[in-house]
């Protein structure tokens, strides 16, 4: 008994304001336990089996006179002195982290009981969405993961439900309901057709997060090139440059112009402007012009330095 009351004296004198005082705390704690079975006297305690975090409750104590009470919890310790003989009422805050926790009650002897304190109601939400750009018309390319939490920001473990709701900058919006595991639900989906802004929502309850993915042309199809007198030298502008979806690529993406003449082969890459790619060049006789845009390839024209 005196190897108990002294590792409990211990405890009691740690600075537990300090992080390195906290740990000392829970470690001379956790070997209390070892022993304290031995000294359990017959005024058991006997706590709810499980509470829902921030949830007072109380528990009945029989005898008469004080005791020392210890709550040790996952990130905190409690003591105070109780009068036996009524319920020991224990505080909300004081069971606001999910986790197991012990109950000792110290007079002559000392008994414990253990409870378990589980995540309260969902409140907050977590959410990522990925990637931040996307091209239109991608397979499986949005994913979605949201973490739930209450309101103490102890992660939910109880299954629920979070509807992803997908609301795209034209078109019908669609959602999918997705089950929680261990906390967590993650949803994979595809872009839509039309580039612009789209919106995910994660929701769960009255608690919802929102993010944006930005919709982006994907390649270049059907791309084509004309031919077009300009003095000496030869014009060269593409159609519209769009994607089959038919949404026009950025500015800026490099259309290559290539040239084969009797002088050999030459190449220029221009980039889109207004959604149109020109350029001019100079040829030798006849030659041959084609035009690409990243790995797609278009028409092929037969142009001559007369022109």
């Amino acid at each position: 008994m005196m190897r108990v009351t002294t590792m409990f004296l211990i405890m009691t004198r740690t600075r537990s304001g300090s992080f390195y005082g906290r740990a000392r705390l829970l470690a001379v704690a956790a070997l209390c336990f070892c022993f304290l079975p031995i000294f359990a006297s017959a005024a058991d305690l006997h706590p709810p089996a499980t509470v829902e975090a921030g949830q007072a409750f109380s528990i009945p104590v029989q005898g008469s006179g004080e005791a020392t009470f210890y709550l040790v919890g996952p990130d905190h310790i409690v003591k105070r002195t109780v009068k036996l003989g009524g319920d020991l009422e224990i505080q909300s805050g004081e069971v606001s982290s999910a986790g197991r926790y012990q109950a000792i009650l110290c007079d002559s002897s000392c008994t414990f009981a253990s409870f378990q304190v589980n995540a309260a109601q969902p409140a907050h939400l977590s959410f990522f969405l990925h990637p931040s750009r996307v091209p239109v018309s991608t397979p499986n390319s949005i994913d979605a993961t949201a973490f739930v939490f209450d309101r103490y920001f102890n992660l939910v473990l109880t299954p629920a439900v979070v509807d992803f709701r997908i609301t795209p900058a034209s078109g019908a919006g669609f959602s999918q309901r997705v089950p929680t595991h261990h906390g967590v639900a993650w949803m994979r989906t595809s872009s839509t057709a039309h580039e612009g802004r789209v919106q995910v929502t994660a929701v769960v309850g009255s608690v919802e997060e929102a993010r944006v993915v930005q919709q982006v042309a994907a390649e270049a199809c059907r791309l084509n090139v004309r031919a077009v007198p300009s003095g000496k030298m030869i014009a060269l502008e593409t159609d519209p440059v769009r994607d089959c979806s038919g949404n026009a690529l950025p500015d800026g993406t490099v259309v290559s112009f290539t040239t084969i003449d009797s002088a050999g082969k030459s190449t220029v890459d221009t980039p889109i402007k207004k959604g149109i790619a020109r350029t001019e060049i100079s040829v030798h006789g006849r030659a041959h012009v084609s035009v690409a845009c990243g790995v797609i390839e278009g028409n092929e024209i037969a142009v001559n330095g007369r022109l």
